[in-house]
Formats: C-alpha cells, sequence, structure tokens
C-alpha cells in the first residue's frame, strides 16, 4: 500500500477552485511522475493496486489507489486536482465542492449527502497521516451526480470516463475448427473496425476513442499455440490491437454483424496444415477452450418502467408528492446501482416527465431483447389507513390463456432459400403467457428480499389483467412501492432512505433470480445468494 505520509497540508489549510477538466491536466512532467513514483514503490517490494486512468476527449491520466482492508481508495487531494473540486474539512465533516454543488462526507460514517440526497458507499471515508481517502466508488456515486461533464467508473478496468468519449468493452475468443481457427471480438458498445494484414500480422483498429480491454488481451492454451495459426494478440496503441500470427497460417476472411449492444468481428483464419494427415500418433484429446468461452448471462438487460408521465400524474399524496416523480426518481436510482454494481444493461422507458403509451413501454423492453421487466408505480386508496407495496404478474382470462398456449406450437413455414422452418407466432397482447411461471417466480422473489425492509400489503404478491404487461416477451412484474394517500407512506416513498432501501432489495431480488438462471435451477425465493 502507498506510504501517505505527512507532504501534503491539511485539507482545512487549502483551497481548490472550481471549474471543468482543462487540457492542463494533460502535463506530461505529471503524468511520468506518477508513473515513475509507481515503478519505484514497486521496486520497494509493495503490493501496489493499479491506478485508475481518467480518459476524456483533451486525453488521459492516472489517479493514484490505495488498498485499505483490500478497498481501494483515492485521496480526496488526488480527485479535487483533478475535477477541480474544493474541499474542506470541518469538525464534524468533510465537505466536498463543485461550482455551487455540495458532498458532505462524515468520518466513520460509509454514506455521502449529495445535494442533499443520501447515497451509500461500500465504506466510510479514512484519514491517512493529513490526508483523507475515500472509496473509488465515490466518483461514480457522490460526484458523478452533480458532476457537469458525463463520469463512468469502470473499476474493474480501473477506467473513469469522462464526456463523451467511446471506450467499448471488448472481449475476446479464439476456437480452433478442424486445422483452421476462430477469433471473436466483440465491443460493447457497438464499435466499428477494420482489419488489415501487414506480413505476419493482423492489425484490428476501432473507431473509438479507447479500448477497455484485458492485459493481455488473449493466452492461448498449449494445444492451441502448437497449431501454429496465431500466437498472441496484443494492443499496440489505445485503439488497436495486433494479431501475431504463426507458421502454419495461410489467410483469413473477416465478417462484422451487431448483436444487441455489441459490434462483434469474427475472423476466421485458415492453416497451410492438410485436412488429414498420414502416420499420425494417436489422436490428441480436444483442448480444453472453457477459459476461453463465456457462458452467456441469462440476464444481459433489463427494461425499468416508470409509471405515468407528462399530463398523467399518476396518484397523488396530500403534500403534493406525485406518483410520476417518485418512479421516475426511484428508476434512476435502480438504473445507477444495476448497472454499477451488476454489469447489466438497464433501460428506461421514459427517462424524463413525458406520458408514453402502454404499448409502446412494452416496445421498448421488446425491441431490445430484454431479458427482465419491471414497471414501478405508487398506489392511491380511499383509505387513508392502507399502507405497503405489493408486487403483481399478470393475470389472462382462461380463453386468452388458452388462445395463446395454443399459440405457442411452432408453425413449419417454407423459407425463402428452400426448406422449412418451424415459427412461434405469437399475438403481441399475449407474448406475456409464455413467461407466467418465470413472472411469478420473479414476483415471489422480490416479495422475500421487501419483507423485513420495506412495509409490504397484506397481500404483496398477486395477479392482476395489467395491460403493461401483457404484451411483455420476458419475465415481467409490476410494483406498487407503496400508497401516497397514507401520509407516512408519502413521506417514505418520496426520501432517499427508502428510495434507497427500496433499489437495493430490487438489486438483491435481480441478483438471486440471475444466479438460479445462470446455473440453470428453478429460480425460487431460497435460490441464489446475496451479493
Amino acid at each position: 500500500m502507498e506510504h501517505l505520509g505527512a507532504r501534503d497540508p491539511p485539507l482545512n489549510a487549502r483551497s481548490i477552485p472550481t471549474g471543468s477538466i482543462r487540457p492542463a491536466f494533460l502535463c506530461a512532467a505529471v503524468s511520468l511522475g506518477v508513473v515513475l513514483l509507481a515503478r519505484a514503490l514497486a521496486s520497494q517490494g509493495t503490493a501496489q493496486p493499479s491506478p485508475l486512468t481518467l480518459l476524456a476527449k483533451e486525453g488521459r491520466r492516472t489517479i493514484p489507489v490505495s488498498l485499505v482492508n483490500d478497498q481501494e481508495f483515492a485521496a480526496l487531494d488526488d480527485l479535487a486536482a483533478t475535477f477541480q473540486l474544493a474541499v474542506r474539512e470541518e469538525s464534524l465533516a468533510i465537505t466536498v465542492t463543485y461550482k455551487g454543488k455540495t458532498i458532505i462526507l462524515t468520518p466513520d460514517q460509509a454514506l455521502a449527502s449529495v445535494a442533499g440526497r443520501l447515497v451509500a458507499l461500500p465504506a466510510a471515508p479514512v484519514r491517512a497521516g493529513r490526508r483523507w481517502l475515500v472509496p473509488v466508488e465515490f466518483i461514480s456515486r457522490a460526484l458523478a451526480p452533480i458532476y457537469d461533464t458525463r463520469l463512468e467508473l469502470r473499476k474493474p478496468s480501473h477506467l473513469v470516463l469522462a464526456g463523451d468519449v467511446r471506450v467499448p468493452r471488448v472481449i475476446l475468443r479464439y476456437e480452433s475448427i478442424g486445422v483452421a481457427a476462430r477469433l471473436t471480438v466483440d465491443a460493447t458498445p457497438r464499435a466499428t473496425s477494420t482489419v488489415s494484414q501487414d506480413n505476419a500480422r493482423l492489425t484490428i483498429k476501432f473507431d473509438a476513442d479507447a479500448l477497455d480491454v484485458a492485459t493481455p488481451p488473449l493466452q492461448l492454451l498449449p494445444s492451441q499455440s502448437a497449431q501454429g495459426v496465431l500466437q498472441t494478440v496484443r494492443a499496440v496503441d489505445p485503439v488497436t490491437l495486433a494479431v501475431e500470427l504463426g507458421p502454419r497460417f495461410a489467410g483469413f476472411k473477416s465478417a462484422t454483424q451487431p448483436v444487441d449492444a455489441t459490434m462483434r468481428l469474427v475472423i476466421d483464419l485458415a492453416s497451410t496444415q492438410p485436412a488429414t494427415e498420414t502416420a499420425a500418433p494417436a489422436p490428441a484429446p480436444p483442448p480444453d477452450l472453457s477459459i476461453f468461452t463465456q457462458p452467456v448471462p441469462a440476464i444481459r438487460t433489463i427494461a425499468i418502467d416508470p409509471g405515468h408521465g407528462g399530463e398523467d400524474e399518476g396518484s397523488k399524496g396530500a403534500e403534493g408528492t406525485k406518483e410520476k416523480d417518485v418512479t421516475l426518481a426511484v428508476a434512476r436510482r435502480v438504473k445507477a446501482a444495476i448497472e454499477g454494481r451488476l454489469g447489466i444493461r438497464v433501460l428506461l422507458t421514459r427517462d424524463d416527465d413525458r406520458n408514453v403509451p402502454l404499448d409502446e413501454r412494452a416496445a421498448v423492453a421488446n425491441n431490445n431483447k430484454a431479458d427482465l421487466f419491471i414497471s414501478l408505480h405508487a398506489s392511491a386508496s380511499p383509505r387513508a389507513s392502507v399502507a405497503g407495496a405489493s408486487i403483481f404478474s399478470v393475470a389472462f382470462d382462461r380463453d386468452a390463456e388458452l388462445t395463446g398456449r395454443a399459440a405457442l406450437a411452432p408453425e413449419r413455414l417454407p423459407t425463402v432459400g428452400g426448406g422449412l422452418r418451424d415459427i412461434e407466432l405469437v399475438p403481441w397482447d399475449l407474448a406475456q403467457i409464455q413467461h407466467i411461471d418465470r413472472s411469478t417466480e420473479l414476483a415471489n422473489i422480490l416479495e422475500q428480499q421487501f419483507r423485513d425492509r420495506i412495509a409490504l400489503n397484506p397481500r404483496p404478491v398477486d395477479r392482476a389483467p395489467l395491460r403493461v404487461l401483457e404484451s411483455a416477451n420476458m419475465p415481467a412484474v409490476l410494483v406498487e412501492m407503496g400508497y401516497l394517500t397514507n401520509a407516512d407512506q408519502e413521506k417514505q416513498l418520496a426520501g432517499a432512505e427508502f428510495q434507497n432501501t427500496f433499489v437495493q432489495a430490487v438489486l438483491d431480488a435481480v441478483l438471486k433470480f440471475r444466479d438460479a438462471l445462470d446455473q440453470g435451477r428453478r429460480p425460487t425465493a431460497a435460490a441464489g445468494g446475496a451479493p
């Protein structure tokens, strides 16, 4: 861990002016100094975590990282210098200010007040000498909401993206196909690429500002290297990968295709080795490609539907709290939590105050091939005493359900190139029928995660003919978070404490449901484990 000495004055003895990220932060001397310091510390035998790399249109800069109890921390004065913050240490709190917006940190508490809203941090700030350290998640959870430039923390890659920079995550897979081979390169979000050959090397250049790629990008098994078609893949500059070819390489062809939010590049490598060889001693066992073959997770995209919007305000509390505002605020929190902690893509059916027709809400989920659909609402009742959350899955009348299930039987239709193909033709308004069982299981898991955290309705899990769910072609539920017509619950639903608790319960439920699906089990309320 980096030794944090007394080379800096106390935070309360200095003030850093506010402003935006400037090209000045790209000073070569600063970057070189950071690199030399890291190398010097490493040469002393001290285990050093990788620094964060800040990527912006103007260039890049590193932010040193320290380990405290196996948790990665950054120094507040380093963050202040990087992001032009003003930091002040007071008797009971640390105040961080950016352009009039304030973050308040309290020692020994894993919470931050961000422009008046409480945000959870993975650990409390800690003092090291005269410096205060904060978890690196401070950047995404506390600083990003008040910053005037988009900030994205990619902790596994130790990257911080600032502004409109295109930095796709790049995943490579290698597989043998007879005596030939195939290299698959996935870039997410989509980034186009060009492939060119220069003697014994293929160069893959991406249309991006930088790449988020593992180091090394690809490692071959000995049996694969022995084939002599491909030797290594390495990054040669921020947007280029070099594929070093082997002595048996004979040629290649490449093709790209979009797959959801990913652009997939497939490179087929031909070999000079004949298809059959005589006097082969004994067939070698097939190579173990398990380390390169990453199973596709059961949940890759989630659609969150903030109910109502625009002129459709939904229910309204006595103090003026509107359902449309509560659902949007919670949906944004759910999106940030799931994307930041689980790495799952989250779509919002609306991200502003507008009315989205019910069919369009399901269409957003269907067209983006979402794996889960969660619609958020708040209830109202003539009786002010009624309170508690409820989770609904859809209910169809018997005739509609029989019609829908009959439609699931595949119909054999002729294809353009000849032959036949089985196709399932499901009516739009009955698409949910084939997911009823999974939706019920998801509702039960949500109910278990809500229990002992937030108030539940006496009948917390139920089914109802809900149009917003009928056309969702994936497991789908509707959550009534509480009653705005109940004075106590109106205050809770509008408050950060309740919203953060609700978001954590939803995140835990998604994790349990996903883990059960990934492991091939029937997802029950008891499946999975805590994150």
